[in-house]
């Protein structure tokens, strides 16, 4: 029999207020509060990295964090208590002009070609100890230009796992950014649109999904300039027309 996978709530806290409640695989929690903070735009790819204070409690965990004091302004504009099976991204948001923000323009682009895409998809399998443990976790991987798997987080979630890496790769820059170093972000999920705006937020130049996109998500993709590969197996993938 299989292990099971833990999904605990994870309470975030920002200046000392309460901003949302995830339920998340319990590990990497500092990376889970770093980049769900870049993709809920409460901080910029070049803001230096913040500590995070991460406490068990009683039925899960807490997170508390302290934001750049320029960034006071955008929690505040921000705030609201929510709860949620994942960090989905609309839960709290009060009009649709607010959920369709503008991204921003994806300059970067990668050097990886399909061989290199190829490589990543036949070694991901490697790097979930995990899911093989359980076969139900996501996982979210950076990977380099030439297909080597650099980075990998997982979690129940895979807005999570997307998060917890885009965090790690802050921790690990020093806060220098999110730089992808010409690589891109493998996803062993399908493309939704919230993936896709992670990947535009930090400035991913390619992300590639095992699954199949939503309409919502080739748009949003289009309007950033995103580079997709999706349905990506080991032999084979599809790359939407621009």
């Amino acid at each position: 029999m299989r292990d099971l996978a833990e999904e605990v709530p994870v309470a975030l806290e920002f200046n000392g207020i309460g901003y949302a409640v995830l339920m998340a695989t319990p590990a990497d929690i500092a990376d889970l509060v770093l980049g769900f903070a870049l993709s809920e735009r409460l901080i910029e790819a070049g803001d230096p990295v913040f500590a995070v204070d991460v406490h068990a409690a009683e039925e899960g965990i807490v997170a508390r964090a302290t934001l750049p004091p320029e960034r006071t302004d955008a929690l505040l504009d921000r705030v609201r208590h929510r709860a949620t099976d994942s960090s989905c991204g609309l839960c709290g948001i009060e009009n649709i002009e607010q959920a369709m923000r503008p991204l921003p323009p994806v300059t970067a682009r990668s050097g990886a070609d399909e061989a290199a895409i190829f490589r990543a998809l036949e070694a991901l399998q490697a790097h979930q100890p995990l899911n093989a443990r359980t076969g139900a976790v996501h996982a979210a991987a950076w990977v380099g230009s030439d297909g080597a798997i650099r980075l990998v987080r997982e979690d129940v979630g895979r807005h999570n796992a997307f998060d917890k890496l885009i965090g790690a790769m802050r921790r690990a820059a020093l806060g220098a950014g999110t730089d992808w170093d010409g690589g891109f972000v493998l996803l062993s999920s399908r493309c939704s649109y919230e993936l896709v705006e992670k990947a535009a937020l930090s400035g991913c130049p390619l992300l590639v999904t095992i699954s199949a996109p939503t309409a919502l998500a080739l748009r949003r993709a289009r309007e950033a300039g995103l580079d997709l590969r999706v349905v990506a197996r080991r032999d084979a993938m599809l790359a939407p027309g621009g």
